[in-house]
């Protein structure tokens, strides 16, 4: 499978993106680019995440996948893996998943971490999306990983924030979720702990609290 190059006058370049502020001005696409015009919910949150939030994260975009939305996220460690490894599960299971996306901070051939390369490359297999706004051969840098939120949030339909700090790069992308017009969803955590404290933020600012899948599904249908 060949890494396509996609640029923003394309009719194959994803029509959400386009219309973001500051789009990609190409995309680096490796699996079904299908995905990227589908309805997706980015599903984001911390790398040091804690049972409660990997299990959330897992359990939703597993649930999200089986009912036909494509999962987004970064392919970081912690919250990220176990979106995508959720929307893997629903795809394994033969449940008619809707498959998930991965946004990169580096070139789709420096896939980062290195201990995610095995789920890079289930995603690929079962029938997911490796996306990067970076050229071939572009090496991770902590600069880029703030920038592709706004890709995260720009092919999705809603930002769903399972588990972060106040200083989280999920409230990044939360951000730009706000100013792209998007519906932010945030679990709520136990307030005595600071991987919580993100969350319980963004719910106080106005972002939709959810305690389930089911509520996700039922705004969406709403809209």
């Amino acid at each position: 499978m060949r890494i396509e190059e996609i640029s923003i006058d394309s009719k194959k370049y994803p029509q959400k993106l386009r219309n973001i502020y500051d789009p990609p001005k190409k995309l680096y696409v490796l699996g079904n680019k299908e995905l990227l015009n589908k309805f997706g919910i980015a599903i984001v949150g911390s790398r040091q995440a804690t049972q409660y939030g990997k299990m959330n994260s897992y359990n939703v975009a597993k649930e999200l996948s089986k009912n036909g939305v494509v999962i987004i996220s970064g392919l970081a460690v912690g919250i990220d893996s176990y979106s995508h490894w959720g929307a893997i599960k629903a795809f394994d299971m033969n449940w008619n998943s809707a498959g998930t996306v991965a946004v990169l901070g580096s070139g789709i051939d420096n896939i980062y971490p290195k201990e995610n390369i095995k789920l890079a490359k289930n995603i690929i297999k079962l029938g997911g999306c490796i996306i990067s706004e970076y050229s071939i051969g572009t090496k991770p840098e902590r600069l880029h990983f703030p920038q592709r939120n706004r890709i995260i949030s720009g092919i999705s339909n809603g930002v769903l924030v399972v588990e972060a700090t106040k200083k989280s790069g999920a409230l990044i992308t939360a951000d730009f979720a706000i100013e792209q017009g998007k519906n932010v969803y945030a679990i709520p955590g136990d307030i005595n702990r600071k991987e919580s404290e993100g969350c319980n933020e963004l719910i106080k600012d106005g972002a939709i609290l959810v305690t389930s899948y089911k509520e996700i599904l039922e705004n969406c249908i709403e809209k």
